[in-house]
């Protein structure tokens, strides 16, 4: 299996609503992707953060699952929102468990 982890963090003009839609977006990725083992979004609240709002963590069931997902269309409209609405800066993290 893998986890893939996703941190992104926004423009001070980005709204809480448009950071909650990303995290509803993310949600729904689960049902549309194949290989998906498990997938949990949600807004950031720890003060440690160092300004990453959004957090994205999705476990596949191997890497060809997780090869898939980048160039899935319903991914990429995800990802074109979040550029849409300001994102910044992600930081991604894949491993092997």
């Amino acid at each position: 299996m893998i986890d893939h982890i996703v941190l992104v963090k926004f423009s001070e003009t980005t709204t809480q609503e448009q950071l909650q839609e990303v995290v509803d977006r993310f949600k729904a990725l689960k049902d549309k992707l194949t290989g998906i083992v498990d997938l949990q979004a949600g807004l950031n609240f720890s003060e440690k953060s160092q300004g990453y709002q959004v957090v994205l963590s999705v476990r596949f069931e191997n890497q060809a699952a997780l090869e898939a997902y980048g160039p899935n269309p319903d991914h990429q409209a995800v990802a074109a929102y979040i550029r849409e609405v300001g994102r910044v800066d992600s930081i991604v993290v894949d491993i092997k468990i």
